[in-house]
């Protein structure tokens, strides 16, 4: 029987530099919002900010401490690490980029969640992360993304993620209360939501939660929020320290905020608005797109590399995601032919083709485009302008999902999730 259980577990689990152009933070991914509920963490099966903004949500959930199991790591490290069905772990696309808008993770216990993960865990997160994608932590989620606390430096948890170079204190024995929260007169949050002009949020829950160090707040921390503790008469050492900070290391890098207190579960009022605000301003900070490069005419360029073989720039395309090309069309060329192709056994997906001049080519915003069924696809553009056009190449076809006690898995056609090779060609 546990044999049996293990090939089922195994079955549903999962089923060179970049060029910077554009400004398009919100497309491309698979979905918006990837929840970490996993090995010693809270594990959420909702995100009430996440369906009060529309937003698609996937999720790791694991048991009850008292009730782990060899079969939540099992499950935490296929999701997370990779499998044979999925290399590079849901998180990432093949080449590395972020499969996701943000990841969220919920509160816990960091030091022991960072600890499960292992060092091929923790570093899955930190390459989503400089790759573009955004990231949002309450309470355990917020000790997470640094390295130390500040109280004991230069001494760094290697179990923590160092995704943000700070250092942060603990509001010991400020445990199962609320507080309140102040808004900075310059806090971006103000861009989403006044907080009913007083620029105040009332009853945050909180629990043992952190803040940021203000003797060592590296350079590019944004204060988002600050603890309004001594009106609950909490110690007073945390009043108006920082509750809620955000970084974003550069332009290709995603956005991370951490929140030392618990505002996630809350389905009214400025609570709510207070997370919807935090999961926008995250996926406002997504990293800019890139380009794999710039084709040549008449050279084919086979993208048909492994998530193994550590080429990103010529690495198989993922569900939902988009490659991203540029050509360079001179003065008075009459025709420009661009073909897409499958490779050989390869050819049952469904793949778009998109053209843009002088900027990214989406669904919703190219000036070409060919998205029939099928794989092979050829657009032809008359009389085009001289200068740069963009082209892309999207896949549509995706996984199944079904939600079970262990979180989203996969089934249906999990082979997308090592990628689909294929060739682009132009012609002019």
């Amino acid at each position: 029987m546990r044999n049996q259980y293990y090939c089922f577990l195994a079955v549903i689990l999962l089923s060179m530099p970049f060029i910077s152009c554009g400004q398009n933070h919100a497309k491309g991914y698979y979905k918006d919002i990837f929840m970490n509920g996993g090995i010693r963490l809270t594990s959420k099966r909702d995100l009430p900010a996440a369906r009060y903004m529309g937003l698609s949500l996937e999720k790791l959930l694991s048991a009850a401490t008292k009730d782990l199991t060899i079969l939540d790591t099992l499950n935490q490290t296929r999701i997370i690490v990779g499998s044979e069905i999925d290399e590079n772990g849901v998180l990432l696309f093949p080449d590395g980029e972020p499969r996701f808008r943000m990841i969220y993770v919920n509160g816990g216990l960091a030091t022991q969640h960072g600890r499960s993960l292992g060092e091929n865990g923790r570093n899955a997160i930190r390459k989503f992360i400089s790759n573009g994608g955004s990231y949002v932590g309450s309470c355990a989620g917020a000790f997470i993304v640094g390295s130390y606390l500040n109280e004991i430096t230069p001494d760094v948890h290697e179990e923590y993620l160092g995704i943000w170079p700070g250092g942060y204190g603990i509001s010991t024995r400020i445990m199962d209360t609320y507080t309140g929260m102040l808004v900075p007169n310059n806090s971006p949050l103000l861009k989403y939501h006044d907080f009913g002009g007083d620029h105040f949020i009332d009853s945050v829950y909180h629990n043992n939660g952190c803040y940021a160090a203000k003797d060592n707040i590296p350079e590019g921390t944004e204060i988002l929020l600050r603890y309004v503790a001594d009106t609950f008469n909490l110690r007073q050492p945390v009043h108006l320290e920082a509750s809620c900070w955000a970084y974003k290391n550069n332009e290709f890098s995603g956005r991370v905020i951490a929140i030392g207190s618990h505002p996630e579960s809350n389905c009214t009022d400025e609570r709510l608005d207070l997370m919807a605000a935090l999961i926008k301003y995250a996926m406002d900070g997504n990293g800019n797109p890139v380009i794999k490069g710039i084709l040549k005419n008449r050279e084919p360029r086979i993208m048909n590399l492994s998530t193994h073989n550590n080429n990103p720039e010529f690495t198989c395309i993922g569900d939902r995601q988009y490659h991203h090309f540029c050509i360079n069309i001179p003065n008075k060329i009459s025709e420009v032919v661009i073909s897409l192709n499958h490779h050989k056994g390869r050819d049952n997906y469904d793949m778009h083709l998109f053209a843009k001049y002088n900027d990214f080519a989406f669904m919703d915003s190219a000036d070409f485009r060919d998205i029939t069924l099928g794989f092979d696809k050829v657009l032809k553009i008359r009389n085009p302008k001289a200068g740069k056009l963009y082209i892309s190449v999207f896949c549509a076809t995706t996984v199944d999902i079904v939600e079970t006690f262990y979180g989203t898995h996969y089934t249906g056609r999990t082979d997308v999730l090592n990628g689909v090779p294929y060739t682009i060609t132009v012609n002019y």
